[in-house]
């Protein structure tokens, strides 16, 4: 039997599992920036890591770079997969994409058990529209990505990698930076964790605190040593940790 193509990541698909994680990635990044997490995640866990297109499992399909596209397709991506407990989670312009999922996925009647949402600033404190970092030159806006950290020195050495890289970057952020959340949009019923880095000055923690106004239930806040990517190499115990712990009980308390 033929295998269905999809545009997830499965580092170790549970057939049966207790809780089905998806994962959304960050602007420019890829689904196997979470891959690490499957070893801190409980063995009936089912670990669901979404490329957008432009990248990994979508490398052959051109960037989007609509916040509103990027959600119907990742709805759409996810409905066949809602056979059990889940929770979705995304960092960055995936944390974007986490909490809009979740709110589509809601009106259509598929509630999901728990949303988290790492390194970004709430929607309440939206940025007004302006020139932002899609708009830099490629050489400033390599600096920028450089340094918010996450990505290798290396990579500037690689041929034709720096210009698809900036391509996929920019739709991305073209995507988060024209995001405008509907005012008069309604709380979650799932209850919502925000993550951020202690250090990070794209997400600082009193900007993070505002997420709890995007649920109606249950909101936690959890701030981990590190910058932007705080998650990364060590890091990632600590955030799976945290997520565990949120998980499960939001998944207690929903059965």
């Amino acid at each position: 039997m033929t295998a269905v193509p999809t545009p997830f990541v499965r580092p170790r698909p549970v057939d049966r599992p207790a809780v089905r994680l998806i994962g959304f990635h960050h602007a420019g990044g890829s689904a196997a920036v979470y891959y690490p997490l499957i070893h801190h995640l409980p063995a009936d866990w089912d670990l669901l890591l979404l490329d957008l297109p432009g990248r990994g499992k979508r490398h052959a399909e051109a960037p989007l770079s609509d916040l509103d596209t990027l959600v119907s397709l990742a709805v759409a991506d996810t409905r066949p997969w809602l056979d059990a407990p889940f929770a979705l989670f995304g960092h960055s312009l995936g944390a974007v994409l986490a909490v809009e999922t979740a709110r589509s996925l809601e009106r259509l009647g598929a509630q999901p058990a728990w949303v988290g949402v790492s390194a970004r600033v709430a929607p309440g404190l939206q940025p007004p529209a302006g020139r932002g970092l899609a708009e830099l030159d490629d050489e400033t806006l390599l600096d920028e990505l450089f340094a918010l950290g996450g990505l290798p020195q290396r990579i500037r050495e690689v041929p034709g990698f720096v210009e698809r890289f900036l391509t996929t970057s920019r739709a991305d952020l073209r995507a988060v930076e024209s995001y405008r959340p509907r005012p008069h949009r309604t709380p979650l019923r799932a209850p919502l964790s925000a993550f951020g880095g202690a250090d990070d000055p794209w997400a600082p923690e009193e900007l993070l605190e505002a997420w709890s106004k995007e649920t109606s239930v249950d909101f936690r806040h959890h701030t981990l040593a590190g910058g932007h990517f705080y998650f990364l190499d060590d890091g990632f115990a600590g955030l799976a940790g945290q997520l565990v712990a949120d998980v499960g009980e939001a998944v207690l308390v929903a059965g």
